[in-house]
């Protein structure tokens, strides 16, 4: 699975918006973009994403910033990804399960299914509430200590 990079920094607006959940004020666009080192022009485009997609809420003006439109314990990392890239696991624009292969390639759309289930596995159970408490579900804790997940191949 590749992550772009606007992927990784929508994640990273998320979280920093969920760290401030409990404040009454909003965070400004400026402040999330300094603190992750985001550049402000792309970040604005990925705030504007989330919020067609409900995931944020703004206010314009002096006094104005954003907010996590639902708790960070309701936002699953998933729901970012498909706000800003779309389904997680496409394959030429399709759907996994809206492939006809033809001959020996036919198990393939099993592969794609399952690849799309693995991923649900993980990126449908971390909330960014997770993430900003530092306080990862199990599954991927356990999955994190095993030697060979950190090996790149």
């Amino acid at each position: 699975m590749r992550v772009s990079a606007k992927v990784d920094y929508a994640l990273r607006a998320a979280v920093e918006l969920a760290a401030h959940e409990d404040e009454d004020g909003l965070v400004t666009s400026e402040e999330i973009s300094d603190r992750q080192d985001i550049p402000h022009a792309f970040l604005t485009n990925i705030l504007q994403s989330l919020r067609q997609a409900g995931l944020v809420k703004s206010k314009r003006g002096p006094d104005g910033g954003h907010r996590l439109a639902k708790p960070a314990d309701a936002i699953v990392v998933a729901d970012v990804i498909r706000a800003i890239d779309g389904p997680l696991a496409g394959v030429s624009g399709l759907h996994p399960e809206e492939l006809d292969y033809k001959g020996t390639a036919r198990p393939l759309r099993e592969v794609w299914v399952a690849v799309r289930a693995s991923l649900r596995e993980v990126l449908e159970e971390v909330t960014i509430a997770d993430i900003a408490n530092d306080d990862l579900p199990p599954a991927v804790t356990k999955r994190v200590t095993e030697d060979d997940a950190w090996i790149s191949r």
